[in-house]
């Protein structure tokens, strides 16, 4: 079992539904920490980053070819509601963020891919 990889996919899981908090508060107020570029940028956020320094016995997994890519379009998904929430488009950034949205649906897809490869992983 890799550790480092346990522990970077369990603070990933927590920082990404943080996400959703971050953009209802950007809907409300219109304002954010971040811009649309920087959010879209997968690369940007301490997940992002692991990713990209693993070493290669990691990065031939499925596992890291999966989450790598639904990481890459949960930043995309979640840079498009952001975009509409400082457009100042509440009513279209909330829908966004409905039920059966991209944006929930590639987070839960996230999320599902990282516990099997968490779950791969400790079988190993």
């Amino acid at each position: 079992m890799n550790q480092g990889l346990q522990t970077e996919i369990k603070a990933a899981i927590g920082a990404h539904g943080m996400w959703k908090a971050r953009l209802y508060a950007a809907i409300q107020t219109g304002v954010a920490q971040q811009t649309v570029a920087e959010v879209k940028d997968d690369r940007r956020c301490q997940f992002g980053k692991w990713l990209g320094s693993v070493d290669a016995q990691t990065r031939s997994s499925a596992g890291y070819k999966k989450c790598s890519d639904l990481h890459a379009q949960f930043h995309s998904t979640a840079s498009r509601v952001l975009g509409l929430a400082l457009a100042g488009k509440k009513l279209e950034a909330s829908k966004a963020m409905d039920p059966g949205s991209d944006y929930v649906s590639t987070s839960m897809n996230l999320v599902k891919a990282l516990l099997a490869w968490a779950k791969d992983d400790a079988s190993r």
